[in-house]
């Protein structure tokens, strides 16, 4: 009964072992394999992510995600302008994956800016 015991401890972390080192060495991936209309903003001004300063993120099914593969939020306008994304949640249409809680664009186009009324 003993040595049954301690085979099924020795299975079981075995297997959480092999687990861990499973996440470690594949990054967890999400791909959005068609365009999706997202919130685009910056991370620290709109979306309340801590640490990160003004840098592009977009917020898919409400989460906020750091964007990589395109360039800063200075080549979407004037962030502090009046419709800049320091100030503003504007729309894009994004394509691309979800690697390490990142969001990894393999296109991001930003829609224009449309006001709305309260």
């Amino acid at each position: 009964m003993k040595k049954i015991i301690g085979l099924l401890g020795f299975l079981t972390i075995a297997t959480f072992a092999q687990a861990q080192t499973t996440e470690k060495n594949n990054p967890t991936v999400d791909t959005l394999s068609k365009t999706k209309i997202v919130e685009a903003s910056c991370g620290e001004c709109k979306f309340g992510m801590e640490g990160t300063g003004c840098v592009l993120a977009v917020r898919i099914d409400g989460k906020p995600y750091l964007v990589d593969g395109v360039p800063g939020m200075a080549n979407y306008g004037n962030a502090h302008a009046a419709d800049g994304m320091c100030n503003v949640i504007r729309k894009a249409e994004v394509s691309g994956e979800i690697v390490d809680n990142k969001f990894v664009a393999k296109t991001f186009k930003l829609l224009p800016f449309k006001k709305t009324t309260d």
